[in-house]
């Protein structure tokens, strides 16, 4: 896992020569809590860089990052007021990593070296969140990012033994989704056999992992698995996969797969009488459009939920609930609510809540200690960086759920095991695929 570590160090100064000397602009500014007409003495312009992937393969997982960034804008009206006393004009300067490891590493720098961040936020994917994560670092500037599972943060750059200054990360963990795939399949009665699917990429590197994905944990649990290779994304043919699926007799598949991907294998086990009871994969079963591209091969589909409408938590900056936040987005965007959203929400609150506790907003090193000592109630639960996963983890609810036919909309996203986190009951049982 080098190829991240290449991407940014290599010939690259250090901020403390890049940075040398750079000083914080002093620009008008007025405060959240007073009304726009009532301009304020201020202390300077707060810059958040923000970058996630809006183009490209992987947009579907940054689709509810600007929809976001708009309401949060609208409602700071271009000011933020901290603890210290201090009003200051925000910016965020939101960018498009176009699901591209080697951009987002480039829009990174530039952020840090070029408009001169204060702290930088990467969302939604492990592509984008990694390398920004390792320019992070290695320009010591504070970075607060969510969206992947933490282990595809951490191990990368040094596994569990590496900590890091300026990079900091919530969201649940590989071994928890794990163990949650683990959950529905026991709900199930079959014949313990699982076949995985893992695409040639750090996603599927990560999850087929030996050591910490997969495969361990559902052999702990006493299923044989079956791996018969990785699959090049965007394949257009799964024959060899499948053929050695059924001659294994696989009951199950479980693994990681795009929605693009996912469609042509489902597809394709239809077509050649493959018809496994459960299908359980994580990345590709997260949004609504990817289940209804399916058409009828969708309706029982399963995979870990981030989250959902009915999360119990309530926002730190509007004070609205989940099914507030969902209902809001399907009525704005005329589109069924889908599980990113709430972590866009949550991302934004937790960077302007670093922002407003820092006792200097535009140091660099004082948001960083404010990043620290983060301690916040969010639309996704308590963030708090505690240690009990990894100096720089907070790890957040995770369920399992299927998704069934639906009532407004196609398809609904259930909640059918609690199994690592008992914060709700399920809302159903899981039910075998009606092929």
């Amino acid at each position: 896992m080098t190829y991240y570590n290449k991407l940014v160090k290599s010939g690259l100064p250090s901020r403390r020569t890049v940075l040398k000397g750079l000083g914080a602009g002093v620009a008008a500014a007025s405060t959240l809590a007073m009304p726009r007409y009532a301009r304020a003495a201020t202390a300077g312009k707060i810059k958040l860089g923000y970058l996630s992937p809006t183009t490209g393969p992987l947009a579907l997982f940054g689709e509810t990052d600007g929809y976001t960034l708009q309401k949060i804008r609208a409602l700071l009206g271009g000011q933020l007021q901290c603890a210290n006393g201090n009003t200051y004009e925000i910016e965020i300067l939101d960018r498009d990593s176009q699901s591209n490891p080697n951009k987002a590493s480039e829009i990174a720098g530039n952020l840090i070296l070029n408009d001169e961040v204060h702290l930088l936020v990467p969302a939604s994917t492990t592509d984008t969140i990694l390398p920004a994560a390792e320019q992070s670092e290695l320009y010591e500037t504070p970075c607060i990012s969510s969206g992947a599972p933490w282990q595809a943060v951490i191990m990368p750059r040094g596994g569990g033994k590496q900590t890091f200054d300026w990079t900091y990360h919530f969201f649940w963990g590989l071994d928890e989704a794990l163990n949650t795939f683990v959950g529905l399949w026991n709900h199930l009665e079959t014949n313990k056999k699982v076949g995985m699917l893992f695409p040639q990429n750090i996603d599927g590197e990560t999850w087929g992992n030996d050591e910490y994905g997969l495969p361990a944990p559902t052999r702990k649990a006493g299923y044989e698995v079956v791996v018969p290779g990785y699959f090049q994304p965007r394949t257009n043919d799964f024959s060899a996969q499948i053929s050695e699926f059924k001659k294994q007799g696989c009951d199950i598949i479980g693994g990681i797969t795009y929605p693009d991907d996912l469609k042509t294998f489902v597809t394709q086990c239809n077509q050649q009488g493959f018809k496994p009871k459960a299908v359980t994969v994580a990345a590709a079963l997260l949004f609504p459009g990817g289940v209804e591209a399916m058409g009828p091969l969708g309706n029982g589909m399963s995979s870990e939920v981030w989250w959902t409408p009915a999360f119990p938590f309530k926002s730190s900056l509007t004070g609205q609930v989940s099914s507030d936040i969902a209902s809001q987005w399907e009525a704005d965007s005329k589109r069924q609510w889908t599980q990113p959203l709430g972590y866009s929400h949550a991302l934004l609150e937790v960077a302007l809540d670093i922002l407003k506790r820092s006792s200097n907003p535009l140091d660099r090193t004082a948001n960083r200690d404010a990043l620290v000592a983060t301690d916040l109630q969010t639309l996704v639960g308590h963030i708090k960086f505690d240690g009990s996963a990894h100096k720089n983890i907070c790890k957040t609810p995770i369920f399992g759920g299927q998704w069934v036919k639906g009532e407004k909309w196609p398809y609904d996203l259930k909640i059918v095991d609690n199994t690592v986190n008992q914060l709700f009951a399920p809302q159903q049982a899981i039910k075998p695929i009606a092929w």
